[in-house]
């Protein structure tokens, strides 16, 4: 069973990459997903982002308001490394445990799809990794528009992130999602990798 490590810059197209190994038997772990739902009310991790970020991060029904979170975690440098150092090990326990059972199901492979799959160290669970990369200016767009946020709010979790050298830099297989782009050659060029 291969493990493909997916990660990118927020906004970049990764969900579209997702979407296409999906479709070619892979099963998706997507730890924004496994995240929330370690979050529920008086949660371990709950527990431990209000310890860090402040009671005001909890709304009056125990669960967590991710607005008033991110306002802090992205403000500045040292608050996104904090919000990474309490989350990452819940998250990489978690996947782990959901890659264990696949195992026993025969199947393809699984595709973990991590934001911070570099940072957290989560690439290490990976047999190879892929990063999707796009211009700043089609990244803002994506984000405004699907996120329903503010350009300014949009900056502030872009600006939080690695630059495009980071990510090209660390994957095996770099795709460039912007015009030209053939999102058939591009899924080919990573199962064939997956085969090597």
């Amino acid at each position: 069973m291969k493990i493909i490590g997916l990660t990118g810059q927020t906004g970049a197209g990764k969900s579209t990459v997702c979407k296409a190994l999906e479709k070619e038997g892979y099963f998706h772990i997507d730890a924004d997903r496994v995240y929330w739902s370690l979050l529920t009310p008086n949660s371990e991790l709950i527990k431990k982002l209000q310890a860090a970020f402040g009671e005001d991060i909890i709304l009056p029904d125990g669960t967590l308001d991710s607005r008033a979170l991110s306002k802090k975690a992205f403000k500045t440098p040292e608050g996104a490394r904090l919000l990474s150092e309490v989350t990452h090990p819940a998250v990489i326990k978690k996947i782990n445990e959901i890659i264990r059972e696949k195992e026993a199901e025969n199947i393809k492979g699984v595709l973990i799809d991590a934001i911070g799959l570099f940072e957290s160290g989560a690439n290490r669970l990976c047999d190879f990794t892929v990063s999707v990369t796009a211009p700043e200016e089609i990244r803002l767009k994506r984000i405004v528009k699907r996120d329903n946020i503010s350009v300014e709010e949009a900056l502030l979790r872009i600006n939080a992130q690695k630059d495009e050298e980071f990510f090209i830099k660390a994957a095996d297989v770099v795709i460039r999602n912007f015009p030209p782009y053939d999102l058939r050659k591009e899924i080919k060029r990573i199962t064939e990798y997956g085969q090597k």
